[in-house]
C-alpha cells in the first residue's frame, strides 16, 4: 500500500492520494494555522474506523443472511487533551440498523468486528477504550 502526500498551501493543507487515485485533503487544528480545507489527522482515524467497522458490519451481516437495507455510524471520542501526544482515550462507534434484523446476529456481528475483524478498531484500542452501541430500526432510513 502506498499513500502519497502533497503540501498544497504554505501552511498545513495536504492533499493524500491513494492507490487507486482516491483524494483526501487533511489540514491542521486552526489554532496552529489550519484553514479548514480537510480533514484533521485524528479525524481521518476515526473515518478509518468507522469504515473499517462498518465494512465489516456489512459483510457479517450479509454472511449470516440477515435482510440488512441501510446503515449509518456516528463516532465520538475523547482526548487525552494533557498529555503530549494528545491520545484518544475513549471512542464509541453508534449504528443506526434499518431492516428486520435479529438483535442476537446484529450483536453477535458486532463482537465479531471489534475483537477480530477490524483492523483500525485492533490499532485504536491498543491506547483507547473502544465501546459501540446500536439501534435497530425496521424501516428504512430516508435519504
Amino acid at each position: 500500500m502506498e499513500i502519497n502526500l502533497v503540501r498544497k498551501n504554505n501552511k498545513f493543507n495536504f492533499e493524500a492520494t491513494g492507490p487507486e487515485g482516491h483524494i483526501v485533503n487533511i489540514d491542521a487544528n486552526p489554532q496552529i494555522g489550519g484553514e479548514g480545507k480537510g480533514f484533521r489527522p485524528m479525524e481521518m482515524l476515526l473515518i478509518g474506523l468507522g469504515g473499517c467497522s462498518g465494512i465489516d458490519m456489512v459483510n457479517v451481516l450479509d454472511k449470516q443472511k440477515e435482510p440488512l437495507k441501510d446503515i449509518s455510524i456516528k463516532i465520538t471520542a475523547s482526548r487525552k487533551t494533557d498529555e503530549v501526544p494528545a491520545i484518544f482515550e475513549s471512542v464509541n462507534v453508534h449504528f443506526d440498523l434499518y431492516g428486520e434484523l435479529s438483535l442476537q446476529k446484529v450483536e453477535r456481528a458486532l463482537n465479531l468486528t471489534f475483537e477480530k475483524y477490524c483492523s483500525v478498531a485492533n490499532i485504536i484500542g491498543r491506547s483507547a477504550t473502544i465501546t459501540f452501541s446500536y439501534a435497530v430500526h425496521e424501516a428504512v432510513q430516508s435519504v
